[in-house]
C-alpha cells in the first residue's frame, strides 16, 4: 500500500498545470485580462443569443423593422397629434426614431445584463469561464439590433430628404459610434449591478422592465429637453446621465437640437463610475451566487 501511495505522490508532485482555477480572494481583481484571452468564447455567446432571438419565429429580424417603426407612429399620434409637442424645427418623424432607436439599444442591454446570473445557472455550475463574457456578449449581439434599426432610421432620413429637399451628413456623424458606445457602458455598468442584486433579491427583476419604462420618460426620447425650460421639474431630466447622450445622438445625427459638450462628460463619467463598481460588485457576488441562486 506504501508503495501504492508514494507511487501517486510522485505523479501529483511531478505534474505541470497549464492553469490553476482558484477562488478570487481580492476585492479589486477584475481579471480583465482573462476576459480577452476568453473573446473565441465571447463571439460563440454572441451567435447564440443572436440566433436565440429568432429561433422558431416567422418574421425573424424583421422584428427590429417593425418596432420601432410601429413605435414611432404611436408617438407620433400621441405626442404630436394629441399632445402637440414641438420638437425644436426637427422633422417629427425623424426626432421620434432616432430617440426610439439609441433608447431601443440602451433598455435591451440593461434588460439582457440584469438577467446574468439567473439565466444562465446551469452554465456557471458545469463549466469555467469569465463570467464577464455573458454580460458582454449580450451588449455586443444587441448592436446588431442597433444596426437593423440605424439602417430604417437612415432609409427615412433619405426618404423625407427627398419630401424636403433638405439631408443633413456632417462631422458630426464621427460622433455617433463613441455616443453608441457610451449607451452600452451605461447598460452593461447598470445591468451587471442589477444581476448582482437579482441573485438574492428576485423583485428586482420584476422591477426592471417597469423603471425601464419609467426611465423612458424621464429622458426625452418623445419631446425635447428645450419645451421644460423654467419648469420646476426640469432638474430630474438635467441629472439624467442618459439625457445628454440622447440630446448628442439627435444633434450628431441631424445637425439640429441642443447640445452641451460639458453635460457630455458628466454623462462619460457617471459611466466609468457605474462600470468600475458594477464589476467590483460582479467580481464579489460571482465567488458564491450558486448558493442563492
Amino acid at each position: 500500500m506504501n508503495l501504492v501511495e508514494n507511487k501517486m505522490e510522485k505523479i501529483i508532485t511531478d505534474e505541470h498545470w497549464d492553469e490553476i482555477i482558484e477562488p478570487r480572494s481580492k476585492l479589486f481583481d477584475l481579471r480583465l485580462k482573462e476576459v480577452w484571452r476568453y473573446r473565441d468564447l465571447l463571439i460563440l455567446f454572441v451567435k447564440r443569443d443572436f440566433a436565440a432571438q429568432y429561433k422558431q419565429t416567422i418574421l425573424g429580424p424583421l422584428w427590429h423593422l417593425i418596432q420601432p417603426v410601429f413605435t414611432t407612429i404611436v408617438f407620433l399620434f400621441v405626442f404630436k397629434s394629441i399632445a402637440g409637442i414641438q420638437t425644436d424645427g426637427i422633422n417629427a418623424t425623424l426626432f421620434f426614431m432616432s430617440g426610439i432607436t439609441i433608447w431601443n439599444y440602451f433598455s435591451a442591454c440593461l434588460t439582457g445584463t440584469s438577467n446574468t446570473f439567473v439565466a444562465n445557472a446551469g452554465i456557471f455550475g458545469k463549466v469555467y469561464f469569465p463570467r464577464l463574457v455573458i454580460p458582454l456578449s449580450t451588449v455586443l449581439s444587441n448592436i446588431i439590433k442597433f444596426v437593423i434599426q440605424f439602417f430604417v432610421l437612415f432609409l427615412v432620413m433619405v426618404w423625407i430628404g427627398f419630401k424636403e429637399q433638405y439631408f443633413y451628413f456632417g462631422a458630426t456623424w464621427l460622433l455617433i459610434p463613441l455616443l453608441v458606445v457610451m449607451m452600452a457602458g451605461m447598460g452593461l455598468g447598470l445591468g451587471i449591478i442589477i444581476s448582482s442584486l437579482t441573485t438574492k433579491y428576485r423583485d428586482f427583476t420584476v422591477l426592471i422592465g417597469f423603471a425601464v419604462q419609467l426611465l423612458m420618460y424621464l429622458t426625452p426620447i418623445a419631446y425635447p429637453l428645450s419645451i421644460l425650460k423654467g419648469k420646476s421639474y426640469a432638474w430630474l431630466l438635467q441629472y439624467n446621465p442618459l439625457t445628454p447622450i440622447v440630446e448628442a445622438f439627435r444633434y450628431a445625427l441631424l445637425g439640429k437640437g441642443s447640445f452641451e459638450p460639458l453635460h457630455l462628460l458628466y454623462s462619460a463619467i457617471f459611466i466609468l463610475t457605474t462600470l468600475f463598481f458594477g464589476a467590483v460588485i460582479f467580481n464579489k457576488v460571482e465567488r458564491s451566487f450558486m448558493d442563492t441562486v
